[in-house]
C-alpha cells in the first residue's frame, strides 16, 4: 500500500525530501505557508558528503551550471576604503580551490522543484493549524481547506517551526540564542558588480554583498548584535528601521542599500540560535533540517544537513516500510555525530575563519557509501 506523507515546509529540505520519498513510491504532499515559490535569498553552499547526494539525484552537473562563480573578494572599512582583497576565497563560500558549490538558494529550490513528479501535491499559501497523531496516522487540521489524515508528518519549516511547536512543545529547552541578527534583503545592483564580492566586519557588525547569476540584483546579508527586546518577527518595517540603525555609521555606497532596502519585498531577519533536541521524533512525527537541528549559517552547512539528511531519513523510511519508529530512530544514529561535527564550528567561526582541516572534517563526517549504493525507486514524470 502506497504511504501517504505530508511534509511542511517547501524550502531546500523539504523538496529534497519529496524527491527521495516520491522516487520511493510515497504519495506526497507539501504545505507551505507562502503564496508562491519565493526567488530571492542568500548563497548557500553544497559541501562535502552533500555534493555525493546531489550526484545520487542526478543533478550535480545543473548545480555546477548555477554557482555563483565568484572569482574573489574586497574587505572594506566603514567609509567603504578596500583594506584587502582576496583571490583565494569568499567570505561565503570559502576557499574557491574547493570542490564546494555555491549556489543561491532560490536557484537551488527551483532545480529541485523542476526534479519533481507531477504526482507531488503543493499547498501553497496554507499552514498546519492542528496536529492530532493516532496509532496508525496524523490528521492535520490546515487554516484553509478540511481536515486530512496522512500515514507520517515531516516537519522541515525551519528553525521556528509549527510542527516542532506543536507536537514537541519545548522550544525554551531546544532553542539556543546566539545573540546575532541576521538580516538578509535584495536590492538592484546599483553599483555595478560583477563576479566580485564585497565584505566588512569589525567588532559587533558585519556586511557581504554579491551579485545575483545574472548581475541585476545585489544580495546583501548584514549581521549585528540582537536588540533587546527582540523585535516580533512579523513586524518588517520594525526590522528594517533597525537594520537602518545600526548600518548608519556605515559610509561609501552603503547609504544606497539602505535605502533600497525600504523598498524591498526580499527581505528577511531572524536572530540566529542553534537548536539542540534530545530526539527529532515523536509518534509519527519527524523534524528534518533545521527544525531538528538547526547550526545557524555561521557554521556554512546547512544546506547541506539538509540535503544529507532529507537523504538519510527517505532510505531509513524505504528500510523499514512498516516500521516509522525504526526509520526514525535510525536516522538520528546515523545523522547525529554528523550533526554535532558542524554544530561545533559555530564557535570557531564567530572567532574567524574556521580551520580548513576542522571544516573539511565537519563536511564529511558520515558514512554514506552503503546508502549511496542502494538505489531509491525510479519515479519520473
Amino acid at each position: 500500500m502506497t504511504r501517504n506523507v505530508l511534509i511542511s515546509g517547501a524550502g531546500v529540505t523539504g523538496l529534497a525530501l519529496a524527491f527521495w520519498l516520491n522516487r520511493a513510491g510515497f504519495a506526497v504532499t507539501l504545505v507551505e505557508r507562502s503564496d508562491g515559490f519565493r526567488r530571492g535569498g542568500q548563497a548557500v553552499d553544497i559541501r562535502g558528503v552533500a555534493l555525493h547526494v546531489v550526484e545520487a539525484m542526478g543533478l550535480i552537473d545543473d548545480v555546477r551550471s548555477l554557482r555563483t562563480q565568484l572569482k574573489g573578494m574586497s574587505m572594506l572599512d566603514a567609509d567603504g576604503n578596500e583594506i584587502h582583497r582576496t583571490e583565494e576565497r569568499t567570505y561565503s563560500a570559502g576557499r574557491l580551490d574547493s570542490d564546494d558549490i555555491e549556489i543561491f538558494r532560490d536557484d537551488l529550490c527551483e532545480l529541485l522543484m523542476n526534479a519533481l513528479s507531477e504526482k507531488v501535491e503543493f499547498m501553497y499559501g496554507d499552514s498546519i493549524r492542528t496536529i492530532d497523531q493516532r496509532a496508525d496516522g496524523v490528521t492535520v487540521g490546515f487554516e484553509s481547506g478540511p481536515d486530512r489524515s496522512f500515514d507520517l508528518l515531516i516537519g522541515a519549516d525551519g528553525i521556528y517551526s509549527n510542527v516542532r511547536r506543536q507536537v514537541f512543545n519545548a522550544e525554551a529547552e531546544v532553542v539556543f540564542p546566539l545573540g546575532v541578527v541576521l538580516a538578509l534583503f535584495s536590492t538592484p545592483n546599483l553599483i555595478g558588480l560583477d563576479d566580485w564580492q564585497i565584505g566588512h566586519r569589525v567588532n559587533d557588525i558585519g556586511y557581504v554583498i554579491y551579485p545575483s547569476r545574472d548581475k541585476r540584483e545585489l544580495r546583501i546579508g548584514v549581521g549585528f548584535e540582537a536588540p533587546e527586546p527582540p523585535l516580533s518577527r512579523s513586524d518588517v518595517d520594525a526590522q528594517k528601521r533597525v537594520v537602518s540603525k545600526r548600518c548608519a555609521h556605515l559610509k561609501g555606497d552603503f547609504p544606497r542599500f539602505l535605502d533600497a532596502m525600504t523598498s524591498t519585498d526580499q527581505f528577511y531577519y531572524n536572530e540566529l540560535a542553534q537548536l539542540r533536541m534530545p530526539a527529532w521524533s515523536h509518534g509519527r512525527v519527524v523534524l528534518a533540517g533545521d527544525a531538528a537541528h538547526c547550526a545557524s549559517p555561521f557554521s556554512g552547512q546547512g544546506t547541506s544537513l539538509g540535503l544529507v539528511g532529507a537523504f538519510v531519513l527517505a532510505h531509513e523510511l524505504v528500510r523499514h516500510p512498516q516500521d516509522s519508529a525504526s526509520a526514525f530512530a535510525a536516522y538520528e544514529v546515523r545523522m547525529r555525530p554528523y550533526v554535532d561535527l558542524n554544530q561545533a564550528l559555530v564557535d570557531l567561526e564567530r572567532e574567524g575563519p574556521v580551520p580548513d582541516e576542522q571544516l573539511d572534517e565537519a563536511k564529511n563526517g558520515i558514512e554514506l557509501r552503503d546508502l549511496l549504493a542502494e538505489k531509491i525507486g525510479s519515479q519520473r514524470r
